[in-house]
């Protein structure tokens, strides 16, 4: 446990921290806490965590679970337990227990929370359904979410209100189902369109042949839950198989990390190497260099974009000419993005440009994908700086890309001489390429 808490996060790496604050301001991090963190002494401190994150704009919504607790109650009336973490079938002493288990846990997080001065609620805005009859077997008072009420969610962090989420669901009838909490969260992300799932465990992480994976691609995850000779706790594999969920429905993001170290989400989310398990969406698996075949499609963006201002009218021979600097975003082998990348004499910089998404994506994280992707080729290919040069997007390249201002002297002569012929007038914007991390979290 020492050495964990020597990798914890310092007071001093406020800097660090400041660097990604634009990146997730206004985002929706969920946040599922196993019972047995919530009643582990650094539940306090992760308490903590959490108003640094709201005080850094960014949105959480708590959930919580019981299995703990339920096991401390079921051993003081000397009951045996249907199921302990809301998977197998749950009877009505079973459930009986959970209920009271659950209110135990939530008021215990509700005083948390409000010591910390943080505004939250325990919101009904999600609704279970029974699970039925699995394999002939009636799993009873086991639920699953049918229905997230996700504008009510949105109402409450809107108004800095931190939604608290029970593994004890209503029905459409208004009768109580026992929701396993890892599913509860994932549901909860994805209906939401949130950044990160985080789940609090009293795990390092998840653990391959003893050794914990900082860095896992969604395709590996999947992998290794499909392996049957890996050994994994059952408790991992829950979070894990629901993680691997999340990133299939847009969830960028999951972290399984121990919730017993001190500092543990802000050294997650804010260190370059972190603290437990992020499993990442292949996010850059739909983004490849443009072929000649392309020319078409990038000619039908181009002439979109340039309808609007947006981007510099490009004839279709003068696309074709340089495919080779175009990047491309497919969906369904359908180009809906795009953005070309082209070195300035030396090396040293390039330029991003033809930045351009298909109106009826937008919304949807494509554009800084492509921003990042080409952060990350330009560093590859040995550039120190990223120019933009922009008329109408300023806002979008500051705010959720992290370029600053910069200068004409940025350009090379001729780049110079180009953009004042063209009476464009363009903000040049640049991003120093040596803050970029390559694990990112």
């Amino acid at each position: 446990m020492s050495s964990q808490r020597e990798r914890a996060m310092k007071p001093t790496d406020l800097r660090g921290i400041l660097r990604y604050v634009p990146m997730f301001r206004d985002h929706v991090f969920v946040i599922a806490v196993d019972g047995s963190i919530v009643s582990h002494e650094n539940f306090a401190n992760i308490v903590t965590d959490i108003a640094v994150l709201r005080s850094l704009s960014i949105k959480v919504v708590l959930v919580h679970g019981i299995g703990q607790q339920l096991v401390g109650l079921a051993g003081e009336h000397n009951i045996v337990l249907s199921d302990v973490q809301g998977e197998g079938p749950i009877n009505a002493t079973t459930m009986s227990l959970a209920r009271e288990a659950s209110a135990l846990v939530s008021q215990s997080v509700l005083e948390n929370l409000s010591q910390a001065g943080l505004r939250c609620a325990i919101t009904n805005a999600v609704r279970s359904t029974k699970i039925g009859r699995l394999k002939g077997v009636d799993h009873l008072y086991a639920g699953k979410v049918e229905k997230v009420d996700a504008a009510i969610l949105k109402s409450m962090l809107s108004q800095d209100i931190l939604p608290l989420v029970t593994p004890i669901v209503c029905d459409r009838e208004g009768q109580s189902l026992r929701v396993n909490s890892d599913h509860l969260a994932m549901e909860l992300a994805s209906a939401l369109g949130a950044s990160k799932l985080i789940y609090l465990t009293p795990f390092s992480g998840l653990q391959v042949n003893g050794i914990v994976q900082l860095n896992l691609p969604e395709d590996d995850l999947k992998r290794l839950l499909a392996d049957k000779s890996a050994k994994l706790d059952p408790r991992i594999r829950s979070k894990a198989v629901q993680a691997a969920k999340a990133l299939d429905n847009d969830v960028p993001r999951a972290h399984i990390l121990d919730g017993r170290v001190f500092g543990c989400l802000l050294t997650e989310i804010f260190d370059k190497v972190g603290l437990g398990t992020m499993v990442h969406a292949n996010d850059y698996d739909r983004i490849r260099q443009a072929k000649k075949k392309d020319a078409q499609a990038l000619y039908n963006l181009a002439k979109h974009g340039a309808k609007t201002d947006a981007l510099v009218a490009r004839t279709r021979q003068q696309i074709e000419q340089s495919f080779a600097d175009f990047y491309v975003y497919e969906i369904d082998d359908s180009i809906i993005g795009c953005a070309t990348l082209h070195p300035y004499p030396g090396g040293k910089s390039m330029e991003l440009g033809a930045v351009y998404v298909q109106p009826f994506y937008h919304g949807r994280g494509v554009g800084s994908k492509l921003v990042e992707f080409a952060k990350r080729r330009a560093k590859q290919l040995g550039a120190k700086k990223l120019i933009a040069l922009t008329t109408q997007t300023q806002g979008f390249f500051q705010s959720a890309c992290n370029f600053v201002p910069g200068a004409l002297t940025d350009l090379p002569a001729e780049r110079r001489k180009a953009l004042k012929e063209s009476g464009r007038n363009s903000q040049v914007l640049s991003f120093s390429l040596s803050r970029l991390s390559d694990s990112l979290r």
